[in-house]
């Protein structure tokens, strides 16, 4: 991961990166206080091959130098890696469990969430935050929210998930205060489901 950068393969970043990135947050800001709702960052940036607009924005938002980032292996070593070094300065770790940031390419490759770092009793805010990449934010089961954020429940049916995930889920919100917050990401848009947001298959 330490491979030098060839500047010429380099995508853009953002055109004005204060306003920008000041905007991609408020958006992200509001999807994760109102788990289930949907962040449309297509105003932001074009990302590089492997990476859709919506988790290049936050990339460029949100990982730093101080914030080591877990790349899935269909993105280490090419051109979306060399990107986020570029544009976001931040470490890469091949370590699960050490990530600030964990970016998933592909779904169906999602390392359990269970293996990132689930905060500890000291720092419950520094687990890991799960951005993973979905065929689409519609079309697939029908999934149940409920917790803060949501006034009674927010039904959202993303695809392209591994089977089990929202089992996964399940537990990971059984853990609160600790485990790991998601945002599923499908071309240009987004939804957060953070740890204190209950998620279940919709029955019948």
């Amino acid at each position: 991961m330490s491979q030098t950068l060839d500047l010429a393969k380099i995508h853009p970043g953002f055109l004005d990166p204060v306003r920008e990135s000041q905007a991609v947050f408020r958006k992200v800001m509001d999807a994760v206080a109102r788990p289930g709702s949907v962040a449309d960052l297509a105003f932001a940036v074009d990302g590089p091959p492997g990476l859709d607009c919506a988790a290049a924005a936050v990339a460029l938002t949100l990982f730093d130098f101080e914030t080591p980032v877990w790349l899935d292996p269909a993105l280490a070593g090419g051109e979306a890696e060399g990107w986020i070094r570029f544009h976001a300065g931040c470490p890469l770790t091949p370590e699960t469990s050490r990530a600030a940031f964990a970016l998933v390419a592909r779904a169906q490759d999602c390392p359990p969430l269970s293996a990132f770092n689930q905060g500890d009793a000291k720092y419950p805010d520094r687990s890991t935050t799960v951005i993973v990449q979905v065929a689409g934010l519609e079309g697939g089961e029908p999934v149940v929210l409920t917790g803060p954020g949501i006034k009674t429940e927010t039904v959202i049916a993303p695809r392209g998930l591994p089977h089990g995930f929202w089992e996964q889920l399940e537990t990971n919100n059984a853990q609160f205060q600790y485990g790991v917050d998601v945002m599923l990401v499908a071309g240009q848009l987004l939804l957060a489901l953070p740890r204190s947001t209950r998620a279940q298959i919709r029955k019948g």
